[in-house]
Formats: C-alpha cells, structure tokens, sequence
C-alpha cells in the first residue's frame, strides 16, 4: 500500500446541509493516487488520533481531492473549523477502494446518509449507466443529490420520515431496481444494518455486491487492531482490517452479526 502524509492547502469549503461540510484540498500527489473508495486520514489539531474520511470526489488534472464529512465529536467539529487558506495535515490515500467495471455495465450505487459521499467518484465512472439509491434521516439531511442528477444517474431518494422521495429503507428502492432489470454490480456504503440488508437482496438476485465498511479507526495503516472485522475464509473466520484490507469487501465474504 502506497501512501503519503504532507500538508496541502483547503481551496474549498461549504456547508451542504445542518453540521455537514464539503471540503477541497489541492493535494496533486494524493490525488493522482487516489481510487473510488479510498479514504484519507486527517490531522485535527488537539486531538491523537487523526479522523478517517472518505473520498468524495477525485480529480486528478487538477490535483484535488474532494471530502464531505459530518460532525459527529469533537474531532469532526474543529475539522468544520478549518477555512480556505488553511493547511490540512493528510496521510493518504488510504485502504483499498471499489472494483470498477467497464463504464457500460449496469451499476446500483447505495449511500445511507454519510455513507453517500464515497459514492459520488463510483457514480461518475458509469455515469448514466449507474442508478444512485441515496438514504437520509429527513429531507433536511439530504446531501449530494444534485451531484448523481448532473452525471446523468437515475436518483432514487429515500428518507426514513418520508418528508422527501420513498419513505423508508434503501432496500426497498434496490428491490425496486433489480426487479426492473438486470444490473451487473452493486457498491453500497453505510451503517452495518444497511449493509447486511442490501448485501442480502443482492444474493436474492445474485448480483455482485461490494460494500465498505464503517469502523472506528485508530492508526489507519493496520498497524493497530481497533478496525477489525470478521471476513468468511476457507476455515470459518478471519479477522480483517478496515483500514487496510478493507475498507471495501466482497458483500458475500462479510460476516455482519457478531
């Protein structure tokens, strides 16, 4: 695994929604590097352990990558404190990202509320041919929508309260699609029961499905074992680092309960 740690510059920033932050940060090097999936680790002024954050967004030309983050502690919320100008202390990019398919193949992509954002740069390799099924608590979280809608995705929006698109589950639209057509893969990215659901409908239609994971991390690198999750191997389990295995498995390999 290849890595890097500097400071680069924060060019960008906006509040999309209550407490969530769109960040750029002209990072050429990291940005070359980075892949659909990956994630980058931040140094937070008076705080140990930096704070994992997915890629949003890559572009390489321009050597920025792009993050969206909600505050969740006290970490996240001095990161919401940084402004254009700043220098941002990133090791990155980091974990290994999503198995992208030739742009032509049927893709579903699935986001539960921060979970959306390391969605966006799977979305734009397959562009129309993506159908994006985002889910948040209430219309007042939802994030990213307009970006799927420019790049030409079919967006199917849920909310858990029903104040905007499908009330409930994510599920209930992946159901939906699937029974529409056939799609070739499925790349989700949320909290763990979302994961387990849809990682269950797509062994119903036997559609491949790949997920990333969402752990509390320490170190990043594997070097600690904060991250760890257990994978299915030929001898009945294994145990896995998000960070450095992951964060993105096979959906069929992870075992959800434990």
């Amino acid at each position: 695994m290849s890595y890097l740690q500097s400071s680069y510059p924060l060019i960008a920033k906006r509040a999309i929604a209550k407490q969530t932050y769109d960040f750029t940060i002209h990072c050429p090097e990291i940005a070359i590097q980075s892949r659909a999936g990956q994630f980058v680790h931040i140094r937070v002024p008076g705080h140990t352990l930096r704070r994992p954050i997915s890629i949003c967004g890559i572009d390489a030309a321009k050597g920025n990558i792009r993050i969206v983050f909600e505050v969740r502690g006290s970490g996240t919320d001095e990161m919401a404190k940084f402004n254009v100008g700043d220098q941002v202390d990133i090791l990155g990019p980091l974990g290994n990202g999503f198995t992208l398919l030739g742009s032509d193949k049927k893709a579903l992509v699935v986001g539960g509320g921060i979970g959306v954002p390391p969605m966006v740069e799977v979305a734009k390799h397959y562009g129309e041919n993506a159908t994006a099924v985002i889910g948040f608590r209430s219309a007042s979280a939802v994030i990213l929508e307009e970006d799927f809608a420019a790049m030409g995705c079919d967006v199917r929006l849920c909310t858990d309260d029903g104040t905007r698109g499908h009330k409930g589950f994510v599920t209930d639209m992946v159901r939906q699609r699937l029974s529409e057509g056939a799609a070739d893969i499925i790349y989700a990215c949320g909290p763990t029961p979302m994961l387990k659901s849809v990682a269950e409908v797509a062994k119903e239609y036997g559609v491949r499905c790949q997920v990333s994971l969402e752990e509390r991390m320490g170190c990043g690198i594997g070097a600690c074992l904060v991250c760890a999750c257990k994978i299915a191997a030929e001898k009945g389990e294994a145990m896995k680092h998000v960070c450095k295995d992951g964060p993105v498995f096979e959906a069929e390999t992870v075992i959800f309960d434990k």
